[in-house]
């Protein structure tokens, strides 16, 4: 068969279609459902759900020791929770792909909204419908003096966007609404922004700090007990130096902590020393970190005599257990000790520590195992003595608040007693040695922190709950007015007479409103005098007429 052309004479040849791209049909069509909403909100599930073994496993970052422990008590389920990046879950690639597809989303969702948005804001409103009658609020009221000016005025005074078009006026209100809603999801991209930004460049250490002179803290890498460091932060810290000069801790009567302060010098580099105070609350802002202060104890001063007649004088450390009252358990070891000081010999398996427990307040009678207070009303150190070879030479990292028990199972460390020291007393070993009491020093926990993007999530903060509030509490609705004419009728016979003005105001919230009904009458009463309406002043419903 041969094809007929339908086309008229001298019609152009029709042109090819072409077949579209699949490729990008599917780039957009997959782009679409990136930057829908719905996306969005499951990505948000997905973040709070990938969140979830951060929050429960122990992480590299935050304390590697955990992490240790973890492995050793669950090898071979820690093997695999490894390879998924369980321990290091918010630097994952799998909690980084999630993070990064909502913050796609989010721009990408905003983005078109903020541009229709900003088009209604610059559209006037639209003009007045034929039938008002059909609005969800409608009523016809006597027009008020000045009429449409004095309609539009009126409106202006309660912030109404008015156009006026002849005898119409069209009112729109509750732009905020929409407003707040971008600015909500807005605040949501910088809330992620804020994050990134202290992920990638903020960094933070914990350090304790004991008083005196003798233990200044100088911001470097290797002086925190803690640290972690942002990818993009290197080694050169902001240079300061710190001393902890006094610390007053006040408690109530229970023993429940009221005030901590702490009162220090800071040498800042190219410049003088100088005092400066912080407390809990009021953290110490230095150029390029915040100290804050998160906890304090005691470090009972222990001097300890070798056979040689040398003495070391040590303030160590007692981290507490976690009562109210501050019971302090301790490791103080002098592996210096009994080194012979003419030939400079050193007898490891002479070496010397002091498993302690410090209460700051111990009980009048036996048995002494809790303080009763947290400040130093009754001090009492309880020491139990090791001799022996304390490991530190074999290069295996150890905790410096506790006693390694390998070295005792193994038989390198002997205990050899066990002695209850009051301040200021003292204790002789079997090789005629001796450890004193001396007292104690303060010490406080800080913790050295740097984020970049603490402004920016302070402000995205603020601009959730703005947003929010707007998008929440503002309803947007529209008002519209119509002059219309109305004879008055001369009771006698029945002929006009005169003419006035009747005004048709109709009302429609643009989304559900159930205040509408109570905004639109104090508005229609404010319209025209607070006069009644429809009717009610001998004036005739005009709705038939008002097309």
């Amino acid at each position: 068969m041969t094809a007929v052309d339908d086309r008229p004479a001298g019609a152009p040849p029709e042109t090819p279609r072409r077949r579209p791209n699949p490729l990008l049909a599917l780039a957009r069509n997959s782009w679409r459902q990136l930057t829908s909403m719905r996306t969005a909100l499951v990505l948000l599930f997905l973040l709070a759900v990938a969140a979830i073994p951060g929050s429960v496993l122990p992480q590299r970052g935050v304390n590697p020791e955990d992490v240790r422990d973890f492995f050793t008590e669950h090898p071979d389920l820690a093997l695999w929770l490894d390879r998924i990046g369980a321990f290091e879950a918010f630097s994952s690639v799998w909690f980084s792909a999630i993070y990064l597809l909502l913050f796609t989303s989010l721009i990408g969702c905003i983005t078109p909204r903020l541009v229709d948005h900003v088009r209604a804001l610059r559209a006037r409103p639209p003009a007045v419908p034929k039938r008002l009658g059909r609005l969800p609020q409608h009523t016809v009221v006597p027009a008020p003096e000045g009429g449409v000016t004095a309609i539009a005025e009126t409106l202006r005074r309660r912030r109404w966007r008015v156009v006026v078009r002849g005898d119409e006026v069209s009112a729109e209100k509750g732009y905020l609404k929409e407003t707040g809603n971008l600015i909500f999801h807005t605040s949501m991209v910088l809330v992620l922004l804020g994050v990134a930004l202290g992920s990638w460049y903020g960094w933070q250490g914990n350090r304790l700090l004991v008083a005196g002179a003798d233990h200044v803290f100088c911001n470097t890498r290797q002086q925190y007990a803690e640290v972690k460091l942002g990818p993009r932060v290197g080694d050169d810290l902001p240079r300061f130096c710190m001393q902890l000069d006094e610390f007053d801790a006040r408690f109530l009567p229970t023993g429940q902590p009221s005030s901590y302060n702490a009162k220090v010098t800071v040498d800042e580099d190219g410049g003088a020393p100088r005092a400066a105070e912080f407390s809990v609350n009021s953290p110490l802002r230095l150029d390029g970190a915040n100290v804050y202060l998160l906890g304090h104890g005691y470090a009972p001063v222990i001097r300890y005599t070798d056979r040689f007649g040398r003495s070391q004088t040590s303030a160590v450390p007692f981290l507490g257990n976690g009562d109210l009252g501050l019971t302090s358990e301790g490791l103080a070891a002098f592996p210096d000790a009994n080194v012979n000081p003419d030939t400079g010999e050193r007898n490891p398996d002479l070496q010397m520590a002091f498993d302690g427990l410090y209460l700051p307040t111990a009980p009048q009678q036996p048995p002494f195992t809790r303080s009763e207070h947290p400040t130093e009303q009754n001090p009492l150190l309880g020491l139990v003595a090791y001799r022996g070879n304390l490991g530190l030479d074999a290069g295996i990292p150890g905790s410096v608040y506790q006693l390694d028990q390998r070295q005792v199972r193994n038989g390198r460390l002997t205990e050899i007693g066990a002695k209850e020291l009051r301040l200021g007393e003292s204790w002789t070993l079997d090789d005629g040695t001796k450890v004193e009491f001396l007292g104690s020093e303060p010490y406080i926990v800080l913790s050295v922190r740097y984020d970049p993007g603490t402004t920016l999530l302070l402000v995205s903060s603020v601009g959730l709950v703005l947003g929010l509030m707007g998008s929440l509490f503002v309803r947007r609705r529209r008002v519209f007015v119509r002059l219309l004419p109305a004879a008055t009728v001369d009771p006698a016979d029945g002929s006009p007479t005169s003419c006035s003005s009747l005004v048709e105001v109709g009302g429609l919230p643009r989304t559900e409103h159930p205040g509408f009904a109570d905004e639109f009458a104090q508005l229609v009463a404010a319209l025209h005098g607070d006069r009644p309406a429809n009717g009610a002043d001998g004036v005739p419903d005009a709705r038939e007429g008002a097309d």
